[in-house]
Parts: structure tokens; sequence; C-alpha cells
């Protein structure tokens, strides 16, 4: 059983263009004097994880690679381009090279932190086992500012939808999920939603169909460090 880490490092994250005089993509826009995605990098390993797919993009490919395997020498890092930026969905799908039947997949937007290990409660050989995908959430109280998650008495997710007017819960889905090695084929039954783009709540609704979709919710702080005053409160938070 083995557990891998996608990262999609792909937006050019125009909300942060200038920021600091960044003319890069997010991910190479330093956070407390170290560049983003090796922030991310070196959180997630500290929680255990030691296999990561970071997919980028054409402009940048290059310089993320050269980054993040300068910085990270020992650890197992592959890359693919995402050429067309065409959803969260479609990121995900240029890692498939790298997953294997059996894999255990982590998938993690490349502009997002959190206080605690979300994953150390997952029973990671009984996921393997039964497959499937878990969602992490986190109470809000602007819920329709986020994807919201509708979930049992049990933990099972039975609704997620994306920014609704009207939510069902305070429930906001952070950018860290896990899935089995079977979202590769699912992502392909996926189509374009109304805005083009091959959604991850598309995906993630194809497991709650078939019942197999489950959430962890945790009470820590999480930051989406898609603006410049997302980016200074992560600094104070990491310090």
């Amino acid at each position: 059983m083995t557990i891998k880490c996608v990262i999609a490092a792909g937006g050019l994250g125009t909300r942060l263009q200038g920021f600091r005089d960044n003319d890069k993509t997010k991910v190479l826009l330093e956070v407390n004097k170290i560049p983003m995605i090796n922030q991310q990098i070196k959180q997630l390993n500290q929680w255990g994880i030691e296999e990561f797919v970071i997919i980028t993009n054409p402009n940048f490919d290059s310089l993320i690679k050269e980054v993040t395997s300068k910085a990270f020498p020992d650890i197992s890092i592959n890359y693919s381009i995402q050429d067309n930026p065409k959803g969260i969905s479609h990121a995900f799908s240029k890692a498939e090279q790298y997953i294997d039947n059996g894999d255990s997949v982590i998938f993690v937007l490349g502009d997002n932190f959190f206080e605690e290990n979300l994953i150390q409660e997952v029973d990671f050989n009984k996921f393997s086992n039964e497959g499937g995908c878990i969602i992490f959430t986190t109470k809000v109280d602007n819920p329709n500012e986020f994807g919201v998650a509708s979930v049992d008495e049990h933990g099972a997710v039975i609704h997620i939808e994306e920014k609704p007017s009207e939510p069902k819960s305070n429930l906001a889905v952070v950018g860290l999920y896990i899935f089995d090695s079977v979202v590769m084929d699912n992502i392909k039954k996926l189509s374009p939603s109304s805005r083009g783009e091959y959604e991850i709540t598309d995906l993630i609704n194809l497991y709650i169909n078939e019942k197999k979709c489950n959430n962890v919710e945790f009470e820590g702080w999480w930051v989406d460090a898609g603006t410049p005053d997302r980016i200074i409160e992560l600094e104070n938070l990491l310090i």
C-alpha cells in the first residue's frame, strides 16, 4: 500500500501578480522567505508523506522543478505539466502515469495550508481495502463562499455543492482530498461544467453517488493563500 501526494501547482495566481514584485506563478512566491511550494512540501513531508507528484504549467515547469528538487534532494518528486487550465480535476488527471493500481492518492491544492496533520486519523490500510474518497471540512461563518458538504450522522457525505446561495450546512470543503487509484478512471467520466472546466466537485459526486465518500472534520486553522492578505495571514500563523 503506497500513499502518493499530488500537488496542483499549475495555477498562475493572477490575484498575486505584482504582490512583492511577483511576476511568476504563485507557488514560487516566498512565504517567510521560503517558496510557497516548498513550505507545502515541508508540511506534508512532516505528516509522513514521502512520494509527490507536482502538476505544473508550461511556463514555470523548469523553475518549479529546480526550486523543489534543490530543496528536497532526498524526497521522491515527479512532475507533470498541465498544458491548458481546464480545471482542478483536469490538473489531477495529469498525474495518471505516476499512479499505480492500489495506491492511495492525496490530492492537495498548492496554496492550501493547515494547522494540524489532517491525515493522522486516517486508517490507510482500511482505506486501501475499501477504496472511495475522503474529504476534509471545517465549520465557517460564510459557507456560501466555499464548496459546502452535507454529511449524515455517520460521517458519510450525501451532498456537495460549490458556493451555494443557500448553503445546506456550514461545512466548508478544504483543498485536500484522499482518493483511491480508481480516481484516474473516474476523471475520464467527467464532462466540462458550465464554465468549461473539469470540476473537483463533479469528481467527488461520482463517489457520493456510490456511497463511497466520507468526511473528516477538523478545527484548526486553514489558509487558502490566494490573495496578498491571505499570504500575510499565513506568514503570521507559520511563525
